[in-house]
């Protein structure tokens, strides 16, 4: 146990922060559109933009190695279930849901890869035709699989909104009362945002699916906040929703340093 802690501890951690860099952008940029001075980005916009940075290639090489760490952790989290989520209904749909979380952050880093020329694809002009992804936006264009991945990530949604609500992320962190204080606000704005971009995402799979429309394209974080400001009072909302996200950027910060890592023998 202490020899699998000794590495999958660190890899964790790392990951958090990494997460917490992509939304940090994220957020920025869709605070930025909502008074309108950019445009909406999404994680693969926020890899380019790091990788146009001074010392971007090597900032970029962190962000797989972190990427990685964190597909690592959740699927520890899936298989092991270190945090005790069990086999009953509830315990199987969270342990799911950190499953698709696994998958999205390796397509993430697989992006970032091609990106610095490791893998085919993802030049300069934002192609995405790895074979990997072709695969992916083959499987994800079937039409039941919109319906199934509506429904897994709304749940993935209210479970943050449940989180938040009830502040059970609290029983995960390793903080005094002083640090307390603070994560209490920021964690449960953060994590209310993510689950309004995620509800939102969940919609705009279900549009899909009643609407038989195929495609390449999946609905991601850009095309939520693209709808978000479609709607009424929306630059307002997409203001919100980007201090949230900024938000959840500190709560993965948060994350890195005072969560609990457990991981079974």
């Amino acid at each position: 146990m202490h020899t699998a802690r000794k590495w999958i501890d660190p890899l964790a951690r790392m990951g958090y922060g990494a997460r917490g860099l992509v939304y940090l952008i994220i957020g920025v940029f869709a605070l930025l559109a909502a008074i309108g001075a950019g445009e909406e980005k999404g994680s693969k916009d926020a890899l380019r933009t790091l990788l146009e940075q001074p010392f971007g290639e090597g900032i970029v090489w962190l962000m797989v190695a972190g990427l990685a760490g964190y597909v690592i952790w959740r699927l520890v989290q899936a298989f092991l279930d270190p945090d005790g989520h069990g086999t009953d209904p509830k315990g199987l749909a969270i342990r799911a849901g950190l499953l698709v979380s696994a998958f999205t952050y390796s397509t993430i880093a697989l992006f970032a890869l091609s990106l610095l020329g490791v893998l085919a694809g993802g030049g300069d002009d934002g192609g995405n035709d790895t074979p990997l992804a072709g695969a992916v936006a083959a499987v994800v264009g079937q039409h039941y699989v919109s319906l199934g991945l509506a429904i897994i990530i709304f749940g993935v949604a209210c479970a943050h909104a449940w989180k938040a609500v009830r502040r059970k992320y609290a029983d995960h962190f390793d903080a005094g009362p002083d640090a307390m204080a603070i994560i209490h606000p920021v964690s449960i704005t953060g994590l209310l945002a993510r689950g309004f971009v995620l509800a939102i995402i969940a919609f705009l799979f279900l549009l899909r699916f009643l609407n038989a429309e195929g495609g390449e394209e999946r609905p991601g974080l850009e095309e939520a906040l693209n709808y978000v400001q479609s709607l009424p009072a929306g630059a307002f909302l997409l203001a919100a929703t980007g201090i949230g996200l900024i938000a959840f950027a500190a709560y993965s910060a948060i994350e890195a340093r005072w969560r609990r890592i457990r991981v079974p023998v």
